[in-house]
């Protein structure tokens, strides 16, 4: 397990990302799949995620940074890619160069494109139905048209598309209401003469729950790489699998007397003569400082468990920037062990769900938050990337 000088690695399995992205085809036919890969796919690897997606049949590309696109375009994917919000007017002419799809929803915007572009180019235009982050507000529609007719003769919408604040609830009343407003605004644009072409709203939540959001294509991300987008939505997510795995091995084992305790703070106290092993990782690998303790009631105990000899073991106090500490009983446990934190041993499982159940998060903040100080190991090659 020895990757990069550690005794620690991702493994990433690039055939569950293209079983997932099969599982959202059928799911969402005739609707068709674009996979987001910013984030460095979501933690997974941003190349390696787009090549599997686009082999099992994704259509397209959505990143959120002009240099995540170009990270793909110099690994040779050639697939549309897609900018999930505006960028910076100095990022304009890269944008361009690499061929990316860019999304507007302002004047500058679409001026920008047009005053640097030296060829047509087409844009996807972002509205906002609620979601209050980024897009053109319904009342601001009007105006963004004028623009655009103004600009025609270099700037084309070839998409519109709106984001859903609510998809992994899906009986929340939102998820009706944005794409209500997101049809009336559909209509608007036709009525002022600018052709709607592709339509898109759906993320992985809505692409498996709601049938009116998928339209034109859904926008798969979390899902891709088997992570449920919600609890809302995990009866769903039987058929995916998980393509992260997270491991490590035991660097160190000692013996400790009930009534000491362990890490910065002391906040776990031993109750019994028990052994500790030593875990290389922390939070500075995306291990989260807290997972190692829960506060019940103001009483410290213990944290989320990972996988030793096919046992659940808890982690024990503070994790600390690069280890932490396990609790592994009377186990026979040796330095050079295996250690899983995301992943299978034998009959045992933990998931990313699992930490960001107790974490108080989400299953994309987990595999989003592992560094890049944790070598990845693509399954099927033979070096660490």
């Amino acid at each position: 397990m020895t990757r990069g000088g550690r005794w620690a690695r991702v493994d990433v399995d690039p055939t569950a990302i293209e079983h997932n992205v099969g599982v959202l085809r059928r799911r969402s036919e005739p609707a068709g799949v674009w996979a987001v890969v910013k984030a460095d796919g979501y933690g997974h690897g941003a190349v390696v995620a787009a090549q599997a997606a686009l082999r099992a049949g994704a259509a397209g590309l959505c990143v959120a940074l002009v240099a995540e696109g170009v990270e793909l375009r110099e690994a040779g994917v050639d697939a549309p890619i897609l900018l999930l919000s505006e960028q910076p007017v100095d990022q304009v002419d890269a944008m361009l160069h690499y061929r990316m799809t860019p999304t507007v929803y302002t004047s500058g915007s679409v001026n920008a494109l047009a005053d640097r572009a030296d060829a047509p180019v087409a844009v996807h235009v972002n509205v906002d139905t609620g979601m209050q982050r980024v897009g053109v507000q319904p009342g601001d529609v009007a105006a963004l048209v004028e623009v655009l007719h103004a600009r025609a003769d270099v700037v084309s919408v070839a998409g519109v598309y709106t984001h859903l604040a609510c998809a992994d609830e899906p009986d929340h009343p939102a998820n009706d209401e944005q794409l209500g407003a997101f049809d009336r605004v559909l209509a608007e644009l036709v009525a002022a003469g600018v052709p709607v072409g592709i339509q898109h709203a759906a993320n992985s939540a809505a692409a498996l729950a709601n049938p009116g959001a998928r339209r034109s294509f859904v926008r798969a991300g979390i899902a891709i790489y088997g992570i449920s987008p919600g609890p809302g939505v995990d009866h769903l997510c039987d058929e995916l699998r998980p393509a992260l795995d997270l491991a490590a091995r035991v660097s160190l084992v000692k013996r400790v007397a009930a009534g000491t305790h362990v890490s910065y703070g002391w906040r776990h106290r031993f109750d019994r003569d028990t052994t500790v092993a030593t875990v290389p990782v922390g939070y500075a690998d995306g291990v989260p400082r807290r997972l190692g303790t829960v506060s019940d009631g103001g009483v410290v105990r213990a944290g989320a468990d990972v996988l030793i000899g096919g046992r659940r073991c808890p982690i024990v106090g503070v994790v600390t920037m690069d280890q932490f500490m396990v609790d592994v009983g009377d186990l026979p446990v040796a330095a050079g062990d295996d250690v899983v934190l995301i992943g299978e041993q034998g009959d045992q499982r933990i998931r990313a769900e699992d930490w960001a159940e107790r974490l108080g998060t989400i299953g994309y903040e987990v595999v989003c938050g592992l560094s890049a100080r944790l070598p990845r190991m693509v399954l099927g090659d033979s070096e660490p990337s």
